[in-house]
């Protein structure tokens, strides 16, 4: 009796890989073993990129209450330490969107944190 295949799980675990190899350029969109290292490691990148968002993002925010604290004459970690002593919570996506966005807004919070 000859060997038998499952022919429908095999095209559907093929399809599925070029599927997500589309918009690739060349042989990487067209050929199944090309483009399946092909999106084995874009799948890794997306993996680690979602981690590394998240710290590109809060680096963003530091750099941009930095920039609005120094010009109320205190520095990024004078600021948060101050804050802390006084128990203010704002975490820094807001106090980041308030230094763009209502300058006004973040020099009060700066005053009443430092005092001045």
């Amino acid at each position: 009796m000859p060997r038998s295949t499952n022919h429908v799980a095999s095209r559907r675990r093929r399809k599925k890989i070029l599927n997500l190899a589309k918009g690739y350029w060349g042989a990487r969109s067209k050929v199944y073993t090309v483009a399946k290292n092909t999106v084995e490691k874009g799948l890794l990148y997306q993996y680690r990129d979602r981690r590394n968002r998240k710290r590109e993002f809060r680096k963003l925010w530091i750099i941009r209450i930095n920039a609005a604290a120094r010009l109320n004459g205190v520095t990024y970690s004078q600021l948060m330490g101050a804050m802390k002593s006084n128990n203010m919570e704002i975490n820094r996506k807001v106090l980041a969107d308030l230094a763009v966005r209502e300058p006004e807004a973040f020099t009060a919070i700066v005053q009443a944190a430092t005092g001045k």
